[in-house]
């Protein structure tokens, strides 16, 4: 059978959904810092136990040490080339982040569950990102994590295909409005029932394989495709999320997102629970995934299993 048929089809909606039961919940440095480290030490246990390499990168901030969590699949033939998917398992102070972010830390655990079977000529890094969001009296202190992972990959060379950013992929729904944040260059559906793709000018080809993928597999999922002009200075609301960092050095990095604040009324907000979220969508999110990884990091074989 077809391998990308296989893959996609083995995306399961149930491991989504338990990993968002075990991941829902405060996940603050100061307001819930257990919460935060069950979660980067739920992202080792997963990934370890797929086989993935795993190492802790730590960093310091406010004179504390962090770490986010790092799971690689070298590849097969071209191991010094490497596809990036990272997802950041951090919340603001007053809210579960069902959407904001453990829909995306679930897409990529189930990402990394189906790809781990798999044969890829190119190495893949899953990243779970510590401290994306601001600190509680500092408003520009986010990016903490994907910062200081966008610096080791430019101090240890790492030759990057792309960067795919998992920010808040589970809120979405035909009836749910839309809103469109000022200066965007392209229509943006009334009805917030699509997945925005985001790239720089580096992020071209990434952006077209994530399009290519759910057109020609045929996945129910809507999809609006934005590539910023520079790093997305003259749009600022395309560089909030572990993306821009990536974008600062010159990487080709693409965030998928539901547009968070500008469709979802729970955003930063108590009420942003695994209720609301769209299950079904962020499957079809985790499929689309799945196969733009396979498309760039150049998937060998038959998937294992199949």
């Amino acid at each position: 059978m077809d391998i990308y048929h296989d893959c996609l089809t083995a995306v399961s909606t149930a491991r989504i959904e338990g990993h968002l039961a075990e991941l829902v919940g405060v996940r603050h440095p100061q307001t819930a810092p257990q919460a935060l480290e069950r979660a980067a030490q739920y992202l080792r246990d997963r990934l370890g136990a797929l086989g993935y390499r795993l190492e802790d990168q730590t960093f310091e901030d406010g004179g504390r040490e962090f770490a986010n969590v790092l799971a690689l699949k070298p590849g097969t033939r071209r191991p010094e080339r490497r596809v990036l998917v990272l997802a950041h398992f951090d919340t603001v102070a007053g809210s579960p982040g069902a959407d904001d972010n453990a829909s995306g830390v679930a897409v990529l655990l189930e990402a990394a569950e189906v790809l781990s079977r798999l044969d890829l000529r190119q190495s893949v890094l899953f990243a779970g990102v510590n401290l994306e969001e601001n600190a509680c009296d500092d408003p520009q202190s986010g990016l903490r994590g994907s910062s200081a992972l966008a610096v080791l990959a430019s101090e240890r060379g790492w030759g990057i295909e792309a960067v795919l950013v998992l920010e808040s992929v589970g809120y979405a729904g035909p009836d749910v409005p839309q809103t469109v944040p000022a200066g965007i260059p392209v229509e943006v559906p009334k009805a917030g029932d699509f997945i925005a793709v985001i790239g720089n000018e580096a992020g071209r080809d990434a952006v077209a394989a994530f399009c290519g993928v759910v057109e020609r597999c045929r996945l129910p999922l809507p999809y609006l495709p934005l590539l910023v002009p520079g790093n997305g200075e003259l749009l600022p609301d395309t560089r909030r999320s572990d993306h821009a960092p990536f974008w600062d050095l010159g990487y080709p990095a693409v965030m998928l997102t539901d547009t968070t604040n500008f469709r979802s009324p729970h955003y930063h907000r108590e009420t942003d629970t695994a209720e609301t979220l769209n299950l079904s969508f962020a499957t079809e999110v985790c499929r689309a995934v799945v196969g733009t990884v396979m498309a760039l990091a150049e998937a060998e074989g038959t998937a294992a299993g199949s």
